[in-house]
């Protein structure tokens, strides 16, 4: 018997209150109001689930839902509650269950306890007429492979209990602990597969065939084919594209066991594997293709792949036409998931994810806006693109900015371009490389960080910073982290960057008044801390710097409103010098200078920078003398309260014609407290890229915290366990010298080629204690503007926190960011490796905006 192939769905919806935006348990108060035959209860008190009747084309699937969805809204409107048909409900906690009455769910609570507890979450069901039962089973294990392309399109969940779960369909993972998820393994036909219920029942772990929570089942109550892995969706067009694809994934596998093609299924782990991949990444990363072994695609690429190969079963379907146009509407807008995590991004809040899908539950079928972004032509978009989201459309914070440079023609640009590369030679911006100035590379396209994430960054920096402060002092010091049993001596005594002199220093002194990091964003907006940067953090002039250029080469650029302004910056660090100094030397006017190696530092044009903006006196090493017991300016005779070293070496090889032992002698006066040095000798110790595994341990210990932000999974080599891992896995790895620079000695494994990768083997066994592995993190992109137009390029990040003390009062994060931008084809943004800079636009807060203004 031929399956009939009939369509129907039930959604499940959650009620949310119009008030709070909470969840709303009065599904038992509404219920008697509404049909029996289109409406009914769930576990849940917060969700209606609705029943469609059966219909025969996509285009009557997509009207009988958002009937549905409007005869409900209607009726629970005057109960001041709303649906939203999504995974998760953006602001849902555990507190928020409560179950519907009856024996059966009191039952099922009583049996299974949290994981009822758990079950706030809502799917999408979709039925496909297969009466034949034997037939069913058999369809059911074939469409295996096309499951996790519509769990992806599907995914709607990201946020749980009130946090990003860095999941796209979280709901799935929970869905997936019912002792009955997931697949029903291989049988012949319906009797087997009746078996293999009897068997359940019997065993006392679920209670009756309705509880068969298959991916894919025969209905147990319609002659149908039941898919069951999908979030519900907020966008009714969502759900219907994923019911064309199902239907003809099962007419395809109908054609196969009708014609005894041969059957090579995937293995159960791999089927969960692929499963779990598209629950993680959704439509932001890769998936699995529909092979037997597996092939690692982007999400675009394995979804396309999937529509290709049902063509012949869509087209005799009739629904081809249909199904490619919701596709690309799809791929343009992205999944909920997407759209959901780009409206938390402006502004931190989960009332703006709630009000996203109760408007896109209740809006057009289509989901397309009445007046939408226009795509960035010719753009290559990829997964963590920072300003340009799915179908090369602009998201919201880079839509002016879009407007304007996509205006821009061939000769528009390179006429603004040579306007740029003009004004970075009049000011001399640049890097002194080798006795020459290298040109600083500086891209025109601003990168815009939010109040929101600004506001993350500066809380989780701020509390690495003090964590940092307090373990340089301790190991220089009283060492209490080695007699709490945290870390042994060994791990820092005589490690690079390790200086026997930092222990002369005032216990009270800070040692890293200005400390710079290095963050990336991954693919699904997260920060993480790639590097800290203790002994001597470059970058705040030249990130003043880029504003200038814009504000000269672009000046009609669109601004945001509350766009912070780095100039003060120097302000800040006048202050924090001056604060460290008074609190050592106890002059209430300290006189402070910037210490350099002169026009041949490769920071020259910072260095020159900082001192005029922030009142320093710019000397050398010669300039400065020891006279009475004070550090002087030697030309001058005047004595310095505080000395910021700029130097690219110790503080001890300090010399000069007049006094050959000069550095010596500065430290004996820094040790009597009459001299704060800035940034102190031995922080170079936590530059080594095997401590910065450590500082994760180091905030908790230091300050009971958990760490706000991540780091990047970093392996030591010179532990052998760990070595050995690294070894095997060179070409998967990013691996780096501990002591590295300027991108000196990173090898990215996945883009080394095979005589590179055994190079690397053999340096790392040949010095296990001299490299770290880490795992590669895909750096987000964003666009940079050249005469072909807009074009994406990884980015990294450079902050800066200046540092007073050890409280969180202390800690303060400047309103000036370097973003740096890596060549194209590469992930590595050092201007040594040939990478460049864009300016970075922080929005500030009206919180913040009106505080500064008050005083």
């Amino acid at each position: 018997m031929s399956a009939e192939l009939t369509l129907g769905a039930e959604e499940e919806l959650h009620l949310i209150d119009l008030e709070s935006g909470r969840l709303s348990a009065k599904a038992p108060r509404l219920l008697p109001k509404l049909p029996a035959d289109r409406f009914g209860a769930e576990l849940q008190r917060t969700t209606i689930e609705t029943n469609t009747p059966v219909v025969r084309t996509l285009d009557d699937l997509r009207r009988v839902i958002v009937d549905l969805r409007r005869e409900l809204s209607a009726a629970i409107a005057p109960a001041g509650v709303t649906i939203a048909s999504v995974g998760t409900a953006p602001r849902s906690e555990y507190a928020d269950f409560e179950l519907t009455s009856g024996g059966r769910y009191g039952r099922m609570q009583e049996q299974y306890r949290m994981l009822v507890d758990e079950q706030l979450i809502c799917g999408l069901q979709v039925h496909v007429g297969v009466s034949d039962r034997d037939l069913a089973v058999q369809i059911a294990q074939r469409v295996a492979p096309v499951l996790p392309v519509l769990l992806a399109l599907s995914a709607s969940s990201p946020f749980w209990n009130g946090q990003d779960t860095g999941y796209s369909s979280f709901r799935s993972i929970i869905w997936q602990r019912w002792p009955s998820a997931g697949s029903f393994g291989r049988v012949s036909n319906a009797a087997e597969y009746d078996k293999v219920l009897d068997d359940l029942i019997a065993s006392g772990v679920i209670a009756d065939k309705k509880m068969a929570y298959f991916d894919v089942r025969p209905s147990s109550h319609a002659p149908t084919l039941e898919l069951r892995v999908c979030d519900a969706t907020p966008i009714v067009d969502d759900a219907v594209l994923i019911a064309g694809l199902f239907r003809a994934a099962v007419r395809k596998a109908e054609i196969a066991v009708e014609s005894g093609a041969e059957w090579h299924p995937r293995s159960e782990p791999l089927h969960r594997a692929a499963m779990w991949q598209a629950a993680r990444t959704g439509l932001s990363g890769e998936l699995l293709g529909l092979g037997q072994h597996p092939d690692r695609l982007p999400a675009e690429v394995a979804v396309r792949q999937l529509v290709s190969r049902l063509r012949p079963e869509l087209e005799e379907l009739g629904d081809w036409g249909t199904v490619t146009d919701l596709l690309e509407d799809t791929l343009a807008r992205g999944n909920s998931t997407d759209r959901q995590r780009t409206a938390y991004a402006e502004r931190g809040e989960l009332d703006d994810v709630v009000a996203l899908v109760v408007e896109d539950t209740a809006g057009t079928p289509s989901g397309r806006d009445e007046d939408p972004a226009v795509a960035v032509p010719g753009y290559r978009v990829r997964a963590g693109d920072e300003a340009v989201g799915p179908g090369s459309r602009p998201r919201p914070a880079f839509r002016d900015l879009a407007t304007y440079f996509t205006a821009w023609d061939a000769d528009t640009t390179n006429e603004h371009c040579a306007a740029r590369d003009a004004w970075t030679r009049e000011h001399e911006v640049g890097f002194v490389v080798d006795g020459g100035v290298q040109a600083f590379g500086c891209d025109l396209v601003p990168r815009t960080i939010s109040a929101y994430e600004w506001s993350q960054l500066e809380r989780g920096l701020g509390q690495r910073a003090r964590a940092i402060e307090l373990f340089l002092r301790d190991v220089y010091g009283e060492r209490r982290i080695v007699a709490d049993g945290v870390m042994d001596e060994h791990q820092f005594v005589g490690a690079n960057g390790w200086d026997p002199d930092a222990s002369r220093l005032p216990g009270h002194a800070v040692r890293a008044p200005v400390l710079g990091f290095d963050l990336v964003r991954n693919e699904f907006g997260g920060w993480r801390v790639l590097e800290d940067n203790v002994r001597s953090p470059s970058g705040v002039a030249y990130g003043i710097a880029l504003r200038e250029l814009m504000d000269a080469v672009v000046p009609d650029a669109p601004r945001p409103a509350l766009l912070r302004d780095p100039h003060g910056v120097t302000d800040r660090l006048r202050e924090t010098l001056r604060t460290n100094a008074t609190a050592v030397t106890g002059s209430p006017d300290p006189v402070l200078a910037l210490v350099s190696d002169g026009p041949a530092a490769g920071a020259w044009f910072e260095h020159r920078r900082l001192a005029d903006g922030a009142g320093l006196r710019l000397l050398a090493g010669s300039d400065l003398d020891v006279r009475d017991g004070r550090v002087v300016d030697a030309t001058t005779g005047d004595v310095l309260d505080g000395l910021y070293l700029r130097i690219d070496r110790d503080v001890r090889a300090l010399t000069a014609d007049h006094a050959p032992e000069l550095g010596a002698r500065v430290l004996d006066v820094a040790e009597a407290g009459h001299v704060h040095l800035s940034n102190a000798p031995g922080n170079a110790l936590v530059d080594d890229k095997a401590m910065y595994v450590n500082v994760p341990d180091l905030i908790w210990y230091y300050l009971d915290e958990k760490p706000l932000l991540e780091s990047v999974p970093t392996y030591r080599t010179s532990i052998e366990g760990e070595r050995l891992s690294v070894l095997d896995r060179v070409g998967e790895l990013v691996t780096k010298p501990v002591d590295g620079e300027g991108g000196r000695g990173v090898l990215i494994g996945p883009s080394a080629s095979a005589p590179e990768v055994a190079e690397r083997r053999r340096e790392i066994a040949a010095d296990p204690a001299g490299w770290v592995g880490q795992e590669v993190v895909q750096l987000s992109s964003h666009p940079t503007i050249g005469p072909a137009g807009l074009d994406p390029r990884h980015v990294d990040l450079r902050a800066f926190v200046y540092l007073t003390g050890t409280g969180a009062d202390d800690a303060h994060l400047a309103d000036v960011a370097l973003t740096r931008v890596a060549p194209e084809g590469s992930m590595v943004v050092n201007s040594s490796r040939g990478g460049g800079a864009k300016d970075t636009w922080i929005v500030g807060s009206a919180a913040t905006a009106a505080a500064e203004g008050e005083r």
